[in-house]
């Protein structure tokens, strides 16, 4: 092995926990860089390549057998413009109950119509892919489309409107990149779906050759349909509502991720910096010794850039391994929020980060080495032997006695003349000692603080910009709908009844109806649907953007999709038209969601006839504090079911967008906070070993173990409360430009509820955090400090 090979490893032999602290600075760093980027990969077009890899439909079209032959139906793959098609498939429109067992929501309650499919789970068109549960084994079975099913694996749908109230159990839940169906059934199940004297339709999956935009769309639907005796062609759905969800889903991703991928990209140059460049610097001595060996300049950059590349190199390959095993849970339930995208982290992400980080590393060293292997023989060693609070003092030993001290020196003057223990001024004074590498490492705990900051902001107003979105389906009891079969007809449900028996049952706090209408707006370039609301519904949580809420008939409030369709703005008046009759209302607000709603006063309906969909009639009960839901609703449900009605828990399920963000933050936050204190650590550590002599001498004047720890943690006090007080306004800032990026790609706004989530209550923890993240890193260094023997200490260079 050659002279510059044995310097290079005895060097990084020879500083243990030095070389321990690089390799787990890097591998931390390089981490949260490998998730990062991989995470806004996996955000770029997923359902481009999950359309792909799936082997999607452009259009999935249901006829009927007792219109077309099979003859004709398999003549409509030569249609104008078909490039590949599948099928036919039987397929069949219900609409089941919840099963016995099943929870949320209850047994018995009517779910929405639902078009089951008999397939396989493969094919040459729409690959399934389960991502819950199993695929479905036989009859008895069946598996939903995921992130659109009203029942969870486990639970059991009833049709009790067929022969023998066939039951079947949810065994799966599946994504299909088409939306080709609502869920499936064995082939073999279909008959004893079918009610008696109907037959199944046929399915077909077409792919086309020009299929980009919804007017294309809509010529290929025209070409099929030409294809078929007329009528025969009774539904065609396109891929392109899945695509834009997708596509607006993974938007909403980018900005927060950017926001932590830059926090983390800083953090770890700055961390690995400081690093680096302090183990080169408290290596001066050694360096005029190996000059004085006959060492030149540039093997003394080579050698010192080595030592710092081999512990870097070991970090790095740990940190692709980490990341890209943490990328397995993390990217996991951002492919099932996003619907598609990527599963791993792709090579040349590996490659990226790896080259990134070891080229930081190889240029912070190189650096303070080709400075040091500058200096003259006799200067490095020098410098080596003398601490640099000594160094200054004797470079301006006459100017400091003549009272001319430099403002460093005065502030430790000033800081000496504190009211505090002498342990405590001695660390309070200590990052005056090394002001650049201490104000580097207060900016990487500042960043922490940042990223901290941001994450639980994101956290507290996706919370609440998720209550806010899900108000419409809002309350403790739902009853819901008429149950199909009753024996009350529909259109004689008794509403004055049912308002009086939610209002004497025991638990009763407030509640509202709501209904959709047949009323349209003119005009409308939409597909707007107009809910009408009566009673007390201050308590759902709607939000607005801007704006007020109705007061009566005559206004209405809209949402952000209305206004963006009809190219309106709020304090604009639309007309409301039904069965010929029109009344004007004005827009009196903006409403949280991402449907296209339009909410009025009930009253509104009066002018227009008054007519409603009654068979889709909810009230939302909230219930006073302490009263147990599912009592109440069984309770209830005994009461209004002679009329119809059944009464159910209600609350919104989770929402896996929200539960995929917030955990990438939370995670994210982890490993840059790591960062941070491995950071201060590294500081710490390099301070006290620098000043190891000056710490014997103190111990032998009587300085106590526990005297030693505050002296060092105190030296992090300053910069860690200085860092939580400028991270936490940069965080909230970056918390302010992140949220509305995120709501602008979801195509909606927030609300100032949504985004005031910075209480005083959640700013005074954030700011301590920022000292605690430092304390926690000094923590191990101090108690090295407080362990070392005072002879240990004295005879230490």
């Amino acid at each position: 092995m050659s002279a510059l090979g044995k310097v290079v490893r005895a060097g990084v032999g020879r500083k243990r926990v030095q070389t321990l602290v690089m390799v787990l600075t890097t591998m931390m760093s390089v981490m949260a860089c490998i998730l990062a980027v991989g995470l806004l990969v996996a955000a770029q077009g997923p359902y481009q390549r999950s359309f792909s890899d799936q082997h999607g439909a452009h259009l999935n079209v249901l006829y009927d057998q007792a219109k077309a032959s099979p003859a004709q139906l398999a003549a409509a793959a030569h249609a104008p413009g078909v490039s590949a098609s599948a099928g036919p498939y039987p397929a069949l429109t219900v609409q089941p109950r919840s099963g016995p067992g099943t929870r949320f929501p209850s047994a018995g309650s009517l779910l929405p119509p639902m078009t089951l499919v008999g397939r396989g789970q493969g094919g040459p068109m729409d690959d399934l892919r389960i991502t819950n549960g199993r695929w479905i084994q036989g009859p008895g079975e069946v598996v939903f489309l995921d992130g659109h099913s009203p029942l969870a694996v486990g639970d059991s749908a009833q049709f009790t409107d067929l022969p023998g109230q066939p039951t079947l159990k949810v065994v799966g839940l599946a994504a299909s990149v088409s939306w080709s169906a609502d869920g499936w059934i064995a082939p073999e199940q279909v008959a004893g779906l079918t009610p008696p004297g109907t037959a199944p339709a046929a399915q077909y999956l077409y792919r086309f050759a020009r299929a980009g935009t919804d007017a294309e769309v809509e010529a290929d639907r025209a070409a099929l349909a030409a294809a078929v005796p007329g009528g025969a062609l009774t539904k065609a759905t396109s891929y392109r509502p899945a695509q834009a969800e997708a596509n607006r889903t993974a938007s909403t991703f980018v900005p927060f991720v950017t926001a932590f991928g830059a926090l983390g990209l800083a953090m770890s140059v700055l961390i690995i910096g400081v690093v680096v460049s302090g183990a080169v610097s408290a290596a001066t001595r050694r360096i005029g010794i190996l000059k004085s060996l006959g060492f030149t300049p540039a093997q003394v950059a080579r050698a010192y850039v080595g030592q710092a590349l081999i512990p870097a190199g070991i970090g790095t390959a740990l940190g692709v391994f980490g990341g890209n095993l943490l990328s397995v849970p993390v990217l996991g339930m951002a492919h099932k929020a996003l619907r598609g995208g990527l599963l791993g982290i792709p090579l040349w992400v590996d490659v990226l980060v790896s080259v990134v980080a070891l080229g930081a590393v190889a240029g912070t060293a190189l650096v303070p080495a080709l400075r040091a292997g500058r200096l003259r023989t006799v200067e490095a060693l020098a410098v080596g032997r003398t601490a640099p609070g000594a160094k200054r003092a004797t470079e301006h030993g006459d100017s400091v006695r003549a009272g001319a001290a430099g403002p460093l020196s005065r502030l430790k003057e000033l800081i000496g003349r504190l009211p505090v223990p002498r342990a405590f001024s001695l660390g309070l004074a200590s990052p005056l000692n090394r002001p650049g590498r201490s104000a580097t490492t207060a900016a990487a705990v500042v960043l922490g603080t940042v990223g901290v900051t941001l994450c639980v902001g994101l956290t507290l107003s996706l919370s609440s910009l998720q209550d806010g979105l899900v108000a419409d389906r809002a309350g403790k009891v739902l009853v819901q709908p008429p149950i199909e079969g009753s024996a009350v007809p529909v259109d004689h449900v008794d509403e004055a009844a049912v308002a009086k028996a939610i209002d004497a049952h025991p638990g009763t706090r407030a509640w509202y109806s709501s209904v959709p209408t047949p009323v349209t707006v003119a005009g409308n370039t939409g597909r707007s649907e107009v809910e009408a609301l009566s009673g007390d519904a201050s308590w759902s949580g709607f939000q607005l953007v801007s704006g007020r809420w109705f007061h009566g008939p005559g206004e209405v409030v809209v949402s952000a999709a209305f206004l963006r369709a009809n190219q309106v703005k709020v304090g604009d008046t639309v007309t409301l038209t039904d069965h010929g009759r029109s009344t004007p209302a004005k827009i009196t607000g903006e409403v949280l969601t991402t449907n296209d709603l339009v909410f009025l006063d009930r009253a509104a309906l009066a002018p227009l006839g008054g007519a409603i969909h009654a068979e889709a009639l909810s009230f939302h009960i909230d219930l006073t504090p302490g009263t147990d839901a599912k009592a109440y609703a069984d309770g209830l449900d005994e009461v209004v079911k002679p009329m119809g009605l059944s009464a159910d828990e209600g609350g919104p399920g989770i929402n896996i967008v929200v539960l995929a963000m917030n955990t990438l933050a939370g995670t994210l936050t982890l490993l840059l906070s790591v960062v941070a204190g491995l950071g201060v650590l590294n500081t710490v550590l390099l301070d006290t070993r620098e000043r190891v002599h000056d710490l014997g001498v103190l111990k032998a004047l009587g300085m106590s173990p526990r005297q030693t720890i505050g002296m060092v943690l105190t030296s992090v006090c300053g910069g860690g409360l200085v860092a939580g007080l400028i991270g936490v306004p940069i965080g909230i800032v970056v918390h302010h430009q992140v949220m509305p990026a995120m709501a602008r790609a979801a195509g909606i706004g927030v609300p100032d509820v949504d985004l005031s989530v910075f209480s005083p209550s959640v700013v005074g923890p954030l700011i301590l955090g920022g000292l605690v993240l430092a304390l926690l890193g000094a923590a191990l260094p101090a108690t090295w400090a407080a362990r070392t023997r005072t002879v240990t200490a004295l005879r230490t260079e």
